[in-house]
This record gives structure tokens, sequence and C-alpha cells, in this order.
């Protein structure tokens, strides 16, 4: 069994320098061309299911796939990118320094291990993505999971797959699955031994 874990396409949020996170922000041109470009990649790939965050982003890339592929698509809720930004999310650094000055001075020189005011702690983002990786490690049938570079770089932590410091928009990383474990067998093509 294959599992293919999938980033969404570019954002207006990237395109505009903006606090993503839960930002609830749309596919570009260029993401909306990026999700085209997955369905090439996996037409053959036998997928029964598309299991996706409820960001609008996200669902955009699903319902690009979908048009290529006739899978079910499931919306998961703990598959939605973790607030981290908190009253900075949606705001692009300027409006960050008018609004929450102290917040994004704090956020600046101690990064994410700094609690911005309103945001998700840490450790139930992470409770969330391991109900998600409980679920998949259950699923006997290929699938593909459109989510959000976080929940990725979570559900990569938690198999001790180490860190994965760039993701590109539509990133795909290949799991296989057998009755012992989950296994990346290649990243964006990259194949893992």
């Amino acid at each position: 069994m294959k599992i293919y874990l999938i980033r969404h396409g570019q954002t207006t949020g990237d395109v505009e320098g903006r606090f993503g996170g839960d930002y609830d922000d749309e596919l570009t041109r260029l993401g909306i061309d990026q999700a085209n470009e997955l369905v090439s990649k996996l037409q053959d790939k036998e997928i029964k299911a598309l299991y996706h965050s409820p960001k609008i982003r996200a669902v955009q890339t699903v319902n690009i796939i979908r048009k290529g592929i006739k899978a079910e698509a499931i919306e998961i809720e703990n598959l939605r990118e973790r607030n981290g930004y908190g009253v900075l999310t949606g705001l692009t650094v300027e409006e960050a320094k008018l609004k929450y000055p102290e917040e994004l001075i704090k956020f600046k020189e101690l990064g994410y291990k700094y609690h911005i005011l309103e945001s998700e702690d840490n450790s139930d983002f992470v409770k969330r993505v391991s109900e998600v990786m409980e679920f998949v490690e259950n699923v006997n049938e290929n699938i593909a999971i459109v989510t959000h570079g976080g929940v990725i770089r979570t559900f990569c932590r938690l198999l001790d797959l180490g860190e994965i410091s760039k993701l590109s928009d539509c990133a795909i990383i290949e799991f296989e699955k057998n009755e012992e474990d989950l296994k990346v067998k290649s990243l964006d093509g990259v194949k893992f031994e």
C-alpha cells in the first residue's frame, strides 16, 4: 500500500508575504498550474481516496487532482495547518508592525519558541497530527493526503525522518506501508533507499 503526502500549491498569502498557518487563502494562477501538474504524477498510482485539509488552498488542490483521478475526497479537520501565528495570522509584516508590534518583536527574537497571542500550542498541533498518523496506519489502500507544510514536517518528525527544510509547493512524499511500518520511498521523485 502507498500513501502520498502532498502539499497544496502556491497561495495568495505566499505571494503577498502574509503570516500563513491558519490563514484561509486561495491558490494563485501558479498554484493552479502546480496542482494540474500533480494530476499527471498521480494518475497511475491507483489512489482510492484523497484525504484533505478543510483550508481553501487544500480543497482547491484536491478539486483539481480529482479532474484526473476518480477518487473520493474526504475532509479531515485535523489536517489543517497549525495556527502558529495567532493574532498575526493573515497580516503582512507591515500590518503586524502597526497592530501587534510587541508580538512581532518577540516572535522575531525567539522564533517558533515564542507562543504568539491566540496561537495554537505546538503540543496540541503535534497531537492532532499524531491522530492522523494513527488513522493512516490503519488504512489498507493507496491514498493521498493533501495538506500543509507544517503538518507534513510534523508527520515526518513523528516518524523520525528528520527535518525537511525545504518543502516545495505541491511536493509529494511517497510512503510505502507494510505490516510493520511506514517507509519513505521518495520526495518529489527523488528515491530513498
